[in-house]
């Protein structure tokens, strides 16, 4: 399915060879020659999505869907499949594939929630929301505190109408708090898009679900009370380069970068007792599921950011770089520790280091002013380079960056 801008140019030249096209043609008759030419593109471009979809349902089949337990109805639309669980009324997982077609699809999200057809228990709008008329005869919305959050997203879609329609399913649906839904877990979604964008003609297989279990919240004001999942997952596999990644997510407020979230496929087996991608080999298997490597996922400007450190690697009472924004303009100093992972002096002789992650997504960063570098007695942006160091000092915002301005090398020590 590699060729289909060939075989559509192809058949639109034998359109033109078929359609008499001469220099003695009359305007009206070249006008409607184009106008055919028109129609018979807006047909071949039907044609050509719906073997696309035919490509990936046949793909997922072959190469993206776990094992089905005996009680598990698989269930596909355009571009995805899924289980349904009928006891939570939520999916057990989605599978889909991200082509290399989103970097050019330009289809608009929708927002035309609704239920699946082929799920009438799915659910609806009176899961989410409650509306009244009010006395200006206008619906009034009344939100639960939930967005109708998706598990296989719009955007991966962007290319196909319909599979983009599609994903607005109550099916792909979990409630989801906007600080998740909007923020970290949207960041996950664009990082893997991402990955397709830096790695042109690649594909990748993914699984996205709930962490399901008996006695979870439960949204109270909705028709069927549906639970509220403490966690979500994503998995995601490049078959071509045989790397896997997962992502286990808890539905809260989360500060720290997206990379602190990942795990091997494996771990997410364990917890939820699924196998997937069941189709692997048991050699493809142990390459891509017993293991991760995120900067295989990122591009080579980005390698060499870090996750935050953990509190049992850091000193009493310092903080890490994700922590460091809530001390902005705080009134006293505080400690904060990080890996050191760029560092530059100025033409001017002004020192600038960034933590844990570099420019343009630094998170914090420290400035040494060229008339503070001589209380140094080493060059400070050689010297700390990829080491682990904590200092202290008084966080300013600059661009809206957490930053410290250090005067002397006492602001600075070296915990590895």
């Amino acid at each position: 399915m590699k060729n289909f801008k060939q075989l559509f140019f192809l058949i639109l030249l034998v359109s033109f060879g078929f359609s008499g096209i001469s220099q003695n043609s009359s305007l009206t008759d070249l006008t409607k020659q184009l106008d055919n030419i028109s129609k018979k593109k807006d047909s071949i471009e039907v044609l050509i999505e719906k073997a696309k979809l035919d490509d990936v349902i046949f793909r997922i089949h072959k190469n993206g869907l776990p094992d089905l337990d005996p009680q598990d109805t698989l269930i596909c639309h355009s571009a995805m499949c899924m289980v349904f669980s009928s006891k939570y009324r939520l999916a057990k997982w989605v599978a889909h594939i991200i082509t290399s077609d989103v970097v050019s699809g330009r289809i608009s999200r929708t927002n035309n929630f609704r239920m699946d057809p082929k799920v009438p228990y799915s659910g609806n709008d009176s899961d989410y929301f409650s509306t009244s008329l009010g006395a200006d005869n206008k619906i009034k919305y009344k939100g639960f505190g939930y967005d109708r959050g998706h598990l296989a997203p719009s955007a991966d879609f962007r290319w196909s109408a319909a599979a983009l329609s599609e994903s607005y399913y109550y099916s792909n649906m979990t409630p989801q708090t906007p600080e998740f839904n909007r923020e970290k877990w949207a960041e996950i979604e664009g990082f893997l898009r991402s990955y397709i964008y830096n790695n042109p003609g690649t594909s990748l297989y993914v699984v996205t679900g709930p962490v399901l279990r008996d006695s979870l919240p439960v949204i109270a004001q909705g028709a069927r009370h549906l639970p509220i999942p403490e966690y979500h997952y994503k998995i995601a596999v490049d078959l071509e380069n045989k790397i896997g990644i997962a992502f286990l997510v808890p539905q809260r407020l989360l500060i720290y970068p997206i990379e602190s979230y990942a795990v091997s496929i494996d771990s997410i087996e364990k917890v939820t007792k699924i196998n997937y991608f069941a189709s692997l080999s048991a050699d493809d298997e142990g390459k891509i599921e017993s293991i991760f490597d995120f900067k295989k996922w990122v591009p080579e400007k980005l390698k060499n950011n870090v996750a935050p450190m953990l509190s049992n690697e850091m000193p009493k009472n310092a903080y890490n770089t994700a922590e460091s924004s809530q001390f902005i303009d705080y009134p006293k100093e505080v400690e904060i520790c990080g890996t050191v992972v760029s560092a530059h002096k100025s033409a001017k002789g002004n020192v600038f280091i960034n933590l844990d992650k570099g420019f343009p997504n630094q998170v914090f960063s420290i400035t040494i002013w060229a008339k503070d570098v001589l209380n140094f007695d080493y060059q400070p942006e050689l010297f700390f380079m990829n080491k682990r160091i904590c200092v202290t000092g008084k966080i300013t915002e600059y661009n809206g960056t957490p930053s410290m301005y250090l005067s002397n090398q006492k602001k600075i020590k070296v915990i590895d």
